[in-house]
């Protein structure tokens, strides 16, 4: 998908669990796309059910919940010609606990549909990293980690599952969607824009 494409930030729902979290984290990542990038936007965020064959018509989509992930068949059957077909998913585990019911079972559903070995760990130089700002260090930091809430643990890598060079799959166990949960405006009182790591995010699904 060229940079030149419209972006619509979709989310996917699907039957279990709870998908519809951080629900202001769509519009503060539109938002940094409008001021930072060129890339032109969709201004609203796009719901899109994982069953529906609506999903091949985005390049990229966000997954998201607290909850037990189990997909039905048709969920399944999407998931994986998606990615395998070059969509990009961002997985965020809004529970930050790799021990956690989220994590768990999503991690279960992506070694039942690619092979136990195919989510690995990232390297912090990964071109993700440096697709439109620099990040050295690998993946920002959220506050939650280091508040100590979720598992009591920094997580200093992103997994990715990579289909034919590139990230189909980015899952983080770091809960940026409640991070970058709040409304645009308020983005003006922080030191430093923690939503810097969104448009990295979406600048390599856009341009990968």
């Amino acid at each position: 998908m060229l940079l030149g494409a419209k972006f619509t930030f979709t989310r996917l729902s699907y039957h279990s669990g709870d998908w519809d979290t951080d629900q202001r984290m769509p519009s503060n990542i539109l938002n940094s796309l409008l001021e930072y990038t060129t890339i032109p936007i969709d201004t609203k965020e796009k719901i899109v059910a994982l069953s529906s064959p609506d999903i091949f018509n985005y390049p990229f989509c966000y997954l998201s919940g607290h909850k037990l992930v189990q997909f039905d068949a048709q969920e399944r059957a999407n998931f994986k010609k998606y990615v395998q077909n070059g969509g990009f998913v961002f997985v965020d585990d809004c529970n930050h606990d790799i021990d956690g019911l989220f994590a768990k079972s999503f991690e279960a559903q992506m070694a039942s549909l690619f092979g136990p070995q195919a989510l690995k760990k990232i390297p912090n130089n990964h071109e993700l990293y440096r697709s439109f700002f620099t990040f050295e260090k690998g993946p920002p930091n959220t506050s939650f980690e280091l508040n100590g809430w979720g598992d009591d643990l920094v997580h200093d890598y992103l997994k990715a599952i990579t289909i034919n060079g590139r990230i189909g799959v980015l899952y983080s166990n770091k809960d940026y969607g409640c991070e970058w949960d709040y409304d645009f405006r308020n983005k003006r009182f922080l030191a430093e824009d923690n939503t810097k790591f969104g448009v990295n995010i979406v600048v390599y699904a856009m341009s990968s």
